[in-house]
C-alpha cells in the first residue's frame, strides 16, 4: 500500500462507519451535504469553461436528487412528504436550465436551498 492509498483507505472507513451508523435523518443530511459539494464543483468547472467537468459533476448530484425522490413516504410523509417533492423536481427542472444556460447562478440557487434543507435535518438528527 503506497503512502498515497493510507490516507484515503482512512478516509474511505471512516465515511463508511458515519453512513452506517446514521439515523435517517442524518444519511440525509450527508446526501444534502453531497449535493452541495458536488454543485459547488460543477459551478466553478462551469465558469471555467470546463463543460465535461460540470457536467460530471451536476450528473452526481442529480443523482442524489433522484435518490431523495424516490425515498419520499407519501404514506407517513403526509404534506412535507408532497413539499419534498415538489423541491427536488424544481431542483431538477433548474439543474435542466443551468446545463442548457451554462449558468453558475442557477446551481447556487440549488445549492442555498439544499443548504436550507440540510439544516432543518441536521436541526432534526441533533
Amino acid at each position: 500500500m503506497s503512502a498515497y492509498a493510507a490516507p484515503h483507505a482512512a478516509r474511505d472507513a471512516y465515511r463508511d462507519n458515519a453512513v452506517l451508523t446514521a439515523t435517517p435523518a442524518g444519511l440525509v443530511v450527508m446526501l444534502y451535504d453531497g449535493i452541495g459539494r458536488f454543485l459547488r464543483q460543477a459551478a466553478a468547472a462551469m465558469e471555467d469553461g470546463d463543460r465535461p467537468t460540470a457536467s460530471a459533476r451536476m450528473q452526481r448530484a442529480e443523482a442524489i436528487i433522484s435518490e431523495l425522490q424516490v425515498t419520499i413516504d407519501h404514506e407517513r410523509g403526509g404534506e412535507i412528504s408532497g413539499r419534498l417533492a415538489e423541491i427536488y423536481g424544481f431542483w431538477r427542472r433548474h439543474l435542466d436550465a443551468a446545463r442548457l444556460e451554462q449558468d453558475p447562478v442557477k446551481l447556487r440557487q440549488v445549492i442555498a436551498q439544499a443548504a436550507e434543507l440540510r439544516g432543518a435535518f441536521a436541526a432534526i438528527s441533533g
